[in-house]
């Protein structure tokens, strides 16, 4: 048996063993995937709104939270990131007209990242939950009634929503909705497991004890939603999902844009990989499952597209010799006995990946229903499958060489 078939078979488990997995927790957890603690008690909270040149979309989203309808909610803070535009006006506008609910502050300078714009609001905060929503992130009126039942248990240190795309008008749009409801899904699963690893930006509360445990946000982070997260499993919190809460969020509509958030997404991954490495394999649910199964799953990634390569580049340069050999010793290039119909154990285990993984992509799909929106299209959810879903390792190879010349550098990373 040569390498790259033992290769081949070894990705192929990794990708059977997390497929059946989550499979399998379904399954055992299908009557718990939409359902939600009843709110017992009315925790006091206040929601956090980062804001860097956000006038075309700020006062959509503090018009949205206005219309929350948790009773509770005592304070929208905005914090302008010392905008260039004209955002800081425009949420100055709402603090007028109402300001027993909304508070805009600026921060002294700009900071250079949301993480820093959110701890600058925190300061601000003296409720016993504390939520964060992006400012272009539309929760819907009920989200957050949805999430608070999860705070009766003592140890619960964070919420996160069922995030999806708000703009679906161009076709990139369109895969990435999909994604976001895959991810949606996979999520809740990972929460059965104790394993949720991000709390989004555009919806997520935290127990403000516990937010100051983790003493916030980490400023040197590209995704500090993700770190985080890690910080609160490292120290013992659980994360929890409430899958009825929505919030939608606006999409990158350009590809330079996507490739640009895809990047910042996997550095920042990297930098928390970097930060809690010690507790691979030791520390609770965090190094006995989250870090391994992040690194195993960009592991898996990066083996596919390198078979794929291989397999691509092997075929082209084999056909390519023989034909060049046909041609010189004047014999037929191509001949029926060429043909092969014998399906090897590869290609068996290979299409077998692949059906699973189109059918569990069906199935996160066929999970959420949403009224506004038409259903996916076979050719949207193929193309997804066949390409969309191809350039991720090649995303991460880009990421990879970022962040190893930005850290050889010392440099400070910035979004």
């Amino acid at each position: 048996m040569d390498f790259i078939t033992i290769v081949f078979l070894v990705y192929s488990f990794l990708a059977f063993y997390f497929l059946f997995l989550f499979i399998l927790t379904y399954v055992q957890n299908k009557r718990e995937f939409f359902s939600v603690p009843p709110i017992t008690k009315e925790y006091s909270l206040s929601i956090v709104v980062p804001c860097f040149n956000g006038e075309e979309v700020i006062g959509n989203t503090i018009n949205n939270l206005l219309k929350l309808d948790y009773r509770q909610l005592k304070k929208i803070i905005v914090v302008d990131d010392c905008s260039t535009d004209n955002s800081y006006a425009i949420a100055k506008e709402f603090q007028k007209k109402y300001p027993d609910r909304v508070l805009v502050v600026q921060t002294p300078k700009n900071s250079g990242n949301s993480a820093g714009a959110k701890n600058y609001g925190v300061k601000f905060v003296n409720t016993e939950l504390i939520g964060f929503t992006d400012d272009d992130s539309l929760p819907e009126k009920d989200s957050v009634n949805y999430m608070i039942g999860f705070f009766d248990d003592k140890k619960v240190g964070a919420v996160t929503s069922t995030v999806l795309v708000q703009n679906r008008n161009s076709f990139i749009l369109r895969l990435q909705s999909i994604e976001y409801k895959v991810i949606k899904f996979s999520r809740k699963l990972l929460e059965f497991l104790d394993s949720i690893y991000v709390t989004p930006g555009p919806l997520a509360i935290y127990r403000k004890s516990a937010f100051d445990d983790v003493k916030g946000f980490d400023e040197k982070n590209l995704t500090e939603d993700i770190e985080i997260t890690w910080h609160l499993q490292y120290k013992g919190y659980k994360i929890k999902m409430a899958v009825p809460s929505r919030v939608y969020s606006i999409a990158p509509d350009k590809i330079k844009d996507w490739i640009k958030q895809r990047n910042r997404w996997n550095i920042g991954g990297l930098q928390t990989i970097s930060k809690y490495k010690s507790a691979f394999l030791k520390k609770g649910t965090l190094g006995k499952f989250i870090l391994p199964f992040f690194v195993l799953s960009w592991v898996v990634g990066l083996f596919g597209i390198g078979l794929f390569g291989y397999r691509i580049a092997r075929t082209i340069a084999l056909k390519y010799l023989s034909a060049s050999y046909s041609i010189q010793a004047q014999t037929a290039v191509f001949s029926l006995s060429d043909v092969n119909f014998t399906l090897s154990a590869l290609i068996f285990f290979g299409l077998t990946v692949f059906f699973l993984s189109l059918f569990y992509t069906i199935f996160a799909l066929s999970n959420i229903k949403e009224k506004q929106y038409k259903k996916e299209n076979w050719f949207t959810v193929g193309f997804y499958m066949f390409f969309y879903l191809l350039l991720y390792p090649i995303i991460l190879i880009i990421s990879i060489y970022k962040f190893s010349k930005y850290k050889f550098l010392k440099r400070e990373l910035k979004w």
